[in-house]
């Protein structure tokens, strides 16, 4: 089976700085994160694992991996999206983070959707 026959899962990412859930004076930085995976292949595919890689300024890296995301495993059907908000917690006010998605086919074809690098950063204020 070739990789131009798996489904092609677009991902999307939003961010937002939690201030309330934040310690700056502790060096704890809140994140959420919003995800959209989009299924814009022609085949169902199910999400099955989550592998992250974060990152923060001072070099500090975080290896994550889990099954699902949110504590689910959702099957994508061609053109459905599933949508979700998760967070985490960096030891400087700016970091990044990628990763993949561990996926199956019906057929039981696994692959990988890469999630791009993204940033995480508190928003700056402009006098």
């Amino acid at each position: 089976m070739t990789a131009h026959n798996l489904p092609h899962i677009q991902i999307r990412v939003e961010t937002t700085y939690l201030a309330d859930q934040s310690k700056p004076e502790e060096g704890l930085y809140a994140f959420a994160y919003t995800i959209t995976i989009t299924n814009q292949g022609q085949r169902p595919a199910q999400l099955l694992t989550r592998h992250w890689i974060i990152t923060d300024a001072n070099g500090k890296v975080q290896e994550v991996r889990g099954d699902g995301v949110v504590g689910q495993q959702p099957w994508l059907q061609p053109g459905e999206r599933f949508q979700y908000t998760s967070g985490t917690y960096l030891g400087a006010p700016v970091g990044s983070m990628e990763g993949s998605y561990g996926m199956v086919t019906e057929q039981g074809e696994r692959f990988d959707a890469l999630i791009p690098p993204f940033s995480l950063a508190i928003p700056r204020v402009l006098h």
